[in-house]
């Protein structure tokens, strides 16, 4: 699927004058509108190019330099990567794929660290054996060439090597501030057999992906006071329980015994749509499978009415205009929060049909734990 450049546009119909973003296979029409309709509200012309079920878009612009500005990575939704095109290399022989790569590379300057991915998918899944083998190839040959450094350098951009087939690949590069910092853009979480559920997963990756390290430093601290709402089984109290948080977790359904087993985590049987906390906490969690606009409309009580300082929730989404849901739900939330907050979100490597929220209201104190 693609939506057609404008007529006579020569650099939008270049193959290599735009960006490169991953995504969860299935939901490459979802990014395509999303990168699409921003780069038109930021007053750039921009049309995708894509497949169903490939695992990535491309979107092309006039200015790819202006495109990448108008499309920072962080604020991204269903973005798990994003990377600025350097060269299309197509028909390669299998015999030597280095030297089209090494020619395309030419006069682009050195680069930090080379990743050579695939898509995530069924079919880019057939490919990481290629990618590994590949890899260890072209490394010492970028670096014979004087296009890469002898060890990993961050000041510099990063050379992306994102294969599409055996004879079809994509050069791009990231930039450190503006992309993610993990190979397909999926941090790398081991389940503990202890975990009452794979959400605890979501929690996790949640806490690394849309927060800053220096956010994860202040605003989660042993002590702190929180709220899980429709918490059973108990996946995301049991996360926040470890982190040393006292923690209600509101279900009417049973928690498991390993997230009780902590010792922090009280459960109260209870309605998380009419539940309300006798103390303001610090944070609020929330993954109940609900309407999504459900959802973003209680969360904004819970900051409009001051019963909390942070909160990471779930927005389920429906079947069809997922982008547009997504992003109303968003407006929706943050225009009915009442206080200016810094929201970001996206969809994370183990969600499904969701995204996932990060809110804090900049503004909010620190208590005395």
């Amino acid at each position: 699927m693609s939506t057609e450049p404008p007529a006579g546009d020569a650099a939008a119909a270049g193959h290599a004058d735009g960006l490169l973003a991953y995504c969860r296979a299935g939901f490459e029409p979802e990014l395509a509108a999303e990168l699409v309709e921003r780069a038109a509200h930021d007053g750039i012309g921009a049309w995708a190019r894509t497949q169903r079920n490939a695992g990535y878009v491309e979107v092309f612009g006039a200015d790819a330099a202006s495109l990448s500005r108008a499309l920072p990575f962080d604020a991204l939704v269903f973005a798990r990567q994003k990377l600025r095109l350097l060269a299309d290399l197509g028909s390669l022989d299998p015999r030597d794929r280095i030297t089209p790569v090494m020619d395309a590379l030419g006069g682009r300057g050195r680069h930090g660290d080379l990743w050579v991915e695939h898509p995530d998918s069924d079919e880019g899944k057939q490919l990481a054996g290629l990618a590994r083998a590949f890899g260890n190839a072209l490394r010492p040959a970028l670096r014979k060439r004087g296009l890469l450094t002898e060890r990993e350098d961050p000041r510099l951009p990063r050379l992306h090597v994102f294969l599409l087939a055996g004879d079809h690949l994509l050069l791009a590069a990231g930039d450190h501030g503006d992309s993610s910092p993990w190979p397909l853009g999926v941090p790398r979480l081991r389940q503990l057999s202890e975990a009452p559920s794979r959400s605890a997963l979501k929690l996790e990756e949640a806490m690394l992906s849309l927060m800053t390290a220096d956010e994860r430093t202040r605003l989660v601290q042993p002590g702190m006071r929180a709220t899980d709402l429709g918490a059973a089984p108990g996946g995301w109290s049991w996360v926040l329980a470890r982190l040393h948080m006292r923690v209600v977790a509101v279900d009417n359904g049973p928690m498991a015994e390993s997230a009780m087993a902590t010792g922090l985590v009280e459960h109260q049987r209870a309605d998380g749509f009419t539940w309300k906390p006798v103390k303001a906490q610090d944070w609020l969690v929330c993954d109940m499978v609900e309407a999504p606009r459900k959802v973003a409309a209680r969360m904004s009580d819970w900051f409009r009415f001051g019963w909390c300082k942070h909160a990471i929730f779930n927005l389920k989404l429906p079947m069809k205009k997922r982008w547009e849901e997504s992003r109303d739900c968003l407006a929706q939330f943050a225009a009915d929060a009442g206080r200016p907050l810094h929201v970001r979100a996206r969809q994370l490597y183990h969600d499904r049909e969701e995204i996932t929220v990060f809110a804090t209201d900049p503004a909010a104190k620190p208590r005395d734990l």
